[in-house]
């Protein structure tokens, strides 16, 4: 009986950001704030194709922050998403477009080449223990160097939409009218119910945190630590696959030699999300809220006259926001 009166104090002690979510609710009103702002500000940016560009751009970000969550979650981190993604991207794009492989074979190469990649990473970090930072920025520069390689230094333009085999494009935005539909959204809604579930009610996602929280502590209570570790940079490099399938759909050509600077917008969308570099703490519906937040100041700042720079500064100023946020809530809760 004391118990549960101590536990409804403890609820109604709560402040009413923390019962409302904590650092998703503030997001998502920031989120909402930014729209309006750049609304009112910019009438280009209330046009319908503004929107649909903010969505084309959140998707292969929104994929990689997802996956990338997972290492973030045990404490690492991996940089080699970024430059995966077009490595994968280019690989796959060059077995079709000049050995007549068929799409579908295709993008089945530009996943397993994401995995494969997360299978490295994994063994590196959870393995042979090296720092995540050093291993990942390894394998960043390792696929930025292999996928030009491959392709001889020129860019890939997988099939058009009206090409044969450009039927990959409608996965992430149809034609209806001539207007351009982005249901790609759907498909990201789905993939976050998933690996919510994944990170919430399995096995993988509590040893993911567990590990992040305390690895040793978690090997001594008799867990398999090395396979979870390895299995966070596998969902990881799966991800990465995925954003590479949905970066060919939705631009004409993939270049090699880019990607550098798309793992940062993801994994600032995951710690602006509410994802502790810490580890252990995080959501996946957290991270989707956080893209948003960066995707908006990409394309919301240039129609309201500021420069890249300034886009920096603004998106930099951002996540140490977030990063002070996590800190005084972590103090908070150990003064507790």
């Amino acid at each position: 009986m004391a118990n549960k009166t101590a536990s409804k104090t403890a609820g109604t002690n709560k402040s009413f950001i923390d019962r409302m979510g904590g650092q998703k609710f503030i997001v998502l009103i920031l989120v909402i704030v930014m729209f309006i702002f750049f609304s009112a500000m910019s009438p280009g940016f209330r046009k319908y194709t503004t929107i649909v560009s903010i969505l084309d751009y959140s998707y292969y970000i929104a994929l990689m922050a997802i996956g990338v969550t997972f290492p973030l979650l045990t404490a690492g981190v991996d940089l080699s998403i970024g430059t995966g993604l077009i490595c994968y991207s280019l690989i796959g794009g060059f077995l079709v477009v000049h050995h007549d492989w068929p799409v579908a074979a295709g993008m089945l190469v530009t996943v397993l080449l994401g995995i494969a990649f997360g299978v490295i990473n994994g063994c590196l970090v959870a393995l042979m223990d090296l720092p995540p930072f050093l291993a990942t920025l390894c394998t960043c520069m390792i696929t930025r160097g292999f996928g030009a390689m491959v392709v001889g230094g020129y860019g890939i333009p997988w099939p058009t939409a009206t090409a044969p085999g450009g039927w990959f494009r409608s996965i992430f935005k149809i034609q209806v009218g001539g207007q351009n539909i982005p249901i790609g959204f759907l498909w990201i809604l789905l993939l976050v119910i998933i690996m919510s579930f994944v990170l919430n009610h399995t096995k993988m996602g509590r040893y993911t945190r567990a590990i992040g929280s305390n690895k040793e502590a978690t090997r001594l209570s008799g867990v398999n630590v090395k396979f979870y570790h390895v299995m966070a940079y596998v969902i990881c490099g799966l991800f990465a696959g995925l954003a590479a399938i949905a970066y060919s759909a939705i631009f004409a050509t993939v270049q090699p030699g880019s990607g550098a600077g798309f793992e940062l917008d993801a994994i600032g969308g995951a710690i602006v999300g509410g994802v502790s570099m810490s580890g252990a703490v995080g959501s996946i519906t957290g991270t989707l809220v956080g893209v948003f937040v960066i995707c908006l100041l990409k394309t919301g700042l240039p129609f309201i006259g500021l420069t890249a720079n300034w886009q920096q500064i603004i998106t930099g100023l951002v996540l140490i926001a977030a990063v002070l946020f996590d800190i005084l809530k972590r103090k908070r809760e150990a003064g507790k």
